[in-house]
């Protein structure tokens, strides 16, 4: 079923993320340096967790709030979203990325170019600047990222009203462990609005492989493990 409305949300909600998600780079830049401090982790963990939770309560009764086009791309395969509808997730995603980040460097012009405007830099000196690592990193955490997903808001066992909790803690985890290897994409919308905006293009194949294996892989299994034998006891 065609949802327009569905549509914008996901603009509305994927715009939030990639605010807010890189202004906490942006300001944490300003409050602690460019380096990886303790404090600058912390803190750019939490605006992504929170944005992503919050977008997830208030649009999740719209459209899902995928707010990533791995997640829709694993909806997809596992036919829990239509081909039109999932397309336009896809590109409405990416205009609420693009449209965010170009918010960011109108406001905050100078700042935000020392960070790229948030852009993941790439494999970090803890991974030897390794892109088959990077990769790696990111088809895990988008693995988790889903599962997590699949299990809270889609199964239908779930406790109630825990999925936007529980999707908002494992984004703080994931940026928690994974700022410091790859920047913590696991969002190919995430990583591309600022790439256009900042012009810094440096791995960025790796922020949409990753994403869309883990997810994929990860999407597979919870779909056709667990939640359809929870569907299948429930009819």
């Amino acid at each position: 079923m065609v949802n327009p409305r569905a549509w914008f949300a996901e603009a509305i909600a994927t715009y939030c993320l990639v605010f807010f998600g890189p202004l906490a780079i942006i300001l944490a830049a300003v409050a602690f340096g460019t380096g990886l401090s303790i404090q600058a982790i912390v803190m750019i963990s939490l605006a992504h967790g929170a944005a992503i939770g919050l977008m997830v309560y208030t649009f999740g009764h719209i459209s899902g709030a995928h707010i990533n086009p791995a997640v829709t791309i694993s909806m997809l395969v596992t036919r829990r979203i239509g081909i039109k509808d999932g397309i336009a997730y896809i590109v409405f995603q990416l205009i609420g990325a693009i449209v965010a980040a170009a918010s960011l460097k109108a406001i905050l012009p100078d700042l935000g170019a020392k960070v790229f405007f948030g852009t993941q830099g790439g494999p970090s000196e803890l991974l030897n600047h390794s892109a088959i690592s990077g990769l790696a990193v990111e088809i895990i955490l988008t693995f988790f990222l889903v599962t997590v997903i699949f299990m809270t808001a889609v199964h239908k066992k779930a406790p109630a009203g825990m999925y936007g909790l529980a999707i908002g803690g494992m984004i703080f985890l994931i940026h928690l462990v994974g700022v410091p290897l790859t920047g913590a994409s696991v969002n190919p919308a995430r990583t591309f609005g600022p790439a256009l905006i900042s012009g810094y293009w440096d791995f960025h194949w790796i922020y949409w492989a990753g994403p869309i294996i883990g997810a994929i892989i990860a999407g597979l299994i919870m779909n056709y493990v667990f939640v359809k034998k929870a569907e299948q006891q429930a009819a």
